[in-house]
Order: C-alpha cells, then sequence, then structure tokens
C-alpha cells in the first residue's frame, strides 16, 4: 500500500485522480486550501486524509511530504479569467507554491509528479507540439503570459532539482482536460458551453470560433498521471497529456447544443470586449504524445463526447438541485 500527497486535490483533475488512487487501494493525503476547489469533490473515505492549507506554508507541506510516499503536485491559480482578473496574484501563487513543494520534495527525496500546461507553448503555431516545442509569448504587458511563465519556472526548478540533486521528479503537459466536477467559473469553455444550454441562455463564442483546441477526458488525464509516476524511465522528463484530435470552438459549440437538446442559440463575442484589449489567443494547440506512448503505453481511451455528456449529466443534476 502507499500513501500519495495531491495539492490540489479538492479540484476538478485532483479530485478524479484521489478517486483512481482511492479504488486501486492506495491512501491519500490531500492538502488544499479551497480557493478554487470545492470539499463536495471528495467523498468521505477511510484511507483518505485531507488537510486545509497552502501549498506556501513551508512546515506544513514539510510534515505533509514526511508522512507519505510520493506528491503529485497540481495547485495552482488556473483558468484564464481568473489569470486576467489579478496576474500578479496569480503569478505569485503559482511560483511560490512550487517553490515550496518541489523543494520538500527534494528534502524528502519523495518522487513527484507536477502538472504543467499547454500553454507553456504559448502563440508557437508549429503543429503538432513535442516537448523540445519553442515556448512563444507575446509582449510582456499581454496579461495572459502570465500563468504561461510560472508554469515554466515550475518545469525548471524540477529540471534543475533533478540535475543537481538527484530528485525523481517529472512534469507533464496537460492539454485541456474536460469532464465531470469541471466549473464554469473561471473560463473553461467546455462547463461554460453546457451551462448555458441547459439553461436556455445562447452559448458565448469568443471571436469567431475557428480557434482549435483537442478536448482530454479527465479519466485519460488521470491514467497518464499514473503511470508516469509509476513508470521507473519517465524521471527527468517533461511529457505532454492530451488527446490528439482538434476541434474548432464553434463546432464544440455545436456538439453541446445536439447533445442537450438541440435548442440553444449562438452568440460571437469579439475577445476585446471580455478581456480586454490586446487579448491573445492561439489558433490552435495539439499536442505530440509520442514520447508519453513510448514510455508508458498510454493511450486516449474516451472521446469527447464521452466529456460532454458527462458535463451535461453534472450540470442537469446541479439545475435540478437547485430547483428542488
Amino acid at each position: 500500500m502507499t500513501r500519495h500527497l495531491v495539492t490540489g486535490a479538492a479540484g476538478f483533475i485532483g479530485s478524479h485522480l484521489v478517486d483512481a488512487l482511492l479504488a486501486r487501494g492506495d491512501d491519500v493525503l490531500v492538502l488544499d486550501d479551497l480557493s478554487t476547489g470545492a470539499p463536495g469533490n471528495l467523498a468521505a473515505h477511510e484511507r483518505l486524509e485531507f488537510v486545509e492549507g497552502s501549498v506556501g506554508d513551508v512546515a506544513l507541506v514539510d510534515d505533509c511530504l514526511a508522512s507519505v510516499d510520493t506528491c503529485f503536485h497540481l495547485a495552482a491559480s488556473v483558468g484564464v479569467e481568473l489569470i486576467l482578473d489579478d496576474p500578479l496574484a496569480s503569478l505569485l501563487n503559482n511560483v511560490r507554491g512550487s517553490d515550496v513543494v518541489l523543494a520538500a520534495a527534494a528534502r524528502a527525496r519523495r518522487p513527484l509528479v507536477y502538472a504543467s500546461t499547454s500553454e507553456i507553448y504559448g502563440r508557437n503555431a508549429q503543429m503538432p507540439l513535442h516537448e523540445g516545442a519553442d515556448r512563444v509569448y507575446g509582449p510582456a504587458d499581454a496579461q495572459r503570459w502570465s500563468y504561461a511563465i510560472s508554469k515554466a519556472f515550475g518545469e525548471a526548478a524540477l529540471l534543475g532539482y533533478v540535475t543537481a540533486q538527484g530528485a525523481d521528479m517529472r512534469a507533464v503537459r496537460l492539454f485541456n482536460t474536460v469532464g465531470r466536477r469541471q466549473s464554469p467559473a473561471y473560463g473553461m469553455v467546455l462547463p461554460r458551453f453546457v451551462r448555458q444550454a441547459v439553461n436556455g441562455e445562447p452559448l458565448t463564442v469568443y471571436g469567431d470560433g475557428s480557434q482549435q483546441r483537442c478536448f482530454t477526458h479527465v479519466t485519460d488525464t488521470v491514467d497518464a498521471l499514473l503511470r508516469v509516476m509509476d513508470s521507473p524511465v519517465t524521471g527527468g522528463r517533461v511529457l505532454n497529456v492530451g488527446s490528439t484530435a482538434p476541434i474548432s470552438i464553434l463546432e464544440l459549440a455545436g456538439r453541446v447544443i445536439a447533445a442537450t437538446g438541440g435548442t440553444a442559440e449562438l452568440a460571437l463575442v469579439p475577445y476585446a470586449r471580455v478581456y480586454g484589449a490586446g487579448f491573445e489567443e492561439p489558433t490552435m494547440r495539439c499536442p505530440d504524445t509520442t514520447l508519453l506512448r513510448e514510455l508508458t503505453g498510454w493511450e486516449t481511451t474516451h472521446t469527447l463526447d464521452d466529456a460532454i455528456r458527462d458535463v451535461v449529466a453534472d450540470a442537469r443534476r446541479a439545475a435540478t438541485s437547485l430547483a428542488a
């Protein structure tokens, strides 16, 4: 039996990771300050321990790591709307949290998986994006890129600990994970579309909707996290995790409308109206996952339509609960 520390586990991906770890018989220690996560995402379990606190608390993180065998570091400020609302706080929160957790894991000699992001690649337009691709960011005053910069720091620090101290760490760059429990509150497009459709509102598509993304079912993302942690050959690596099937946001909206009964309308909204002047949105993001497949045997087993059905079911349950 193994005991794992999962930071940010009351959030969307973290809660699914906890479910998977408990299902295979492991123990889980959760560290979360509940700034964006929800306690209801975690079901009570005899092998689950919850600690409410910050990943910026050095003594607390050291205590947590001393009592576990591995660490999944998922805690972060995430979501375009949250980042743009307070870019400085988001940047510092991510940098300080990663600094504390990575340093503590290195001191304790605990294996660690660090959740990075496809935002790392910035506006690089050379698809598919492989792990060695250039990171292309916009001008310094484009606040959107503060999140990518904070995650780039985490990756660089991780590789520094691996090189300088022989730490057992690896990073995963997650591409648009979707599924049950994902909140629409911070700009995540699929739960926002689903909530609007279920509520009978127009689906607000930013820009002209031609921008393309690759959406990954959360079950497949969690499977990748577990494989990367368990593999003896992923240490010191940075690995892409994501579907390789791009879809335009306009087509995504159409699929949501079809899945919810086909009555909602679309409303195209300029980026500047939502995020202010000068906002930059990459036209496409598609990962090359060759390295992940070669090292771990990982493949996607769920479709985007599976995820849409899950998110629709979640939204309808929430709407029924509110009505009651």
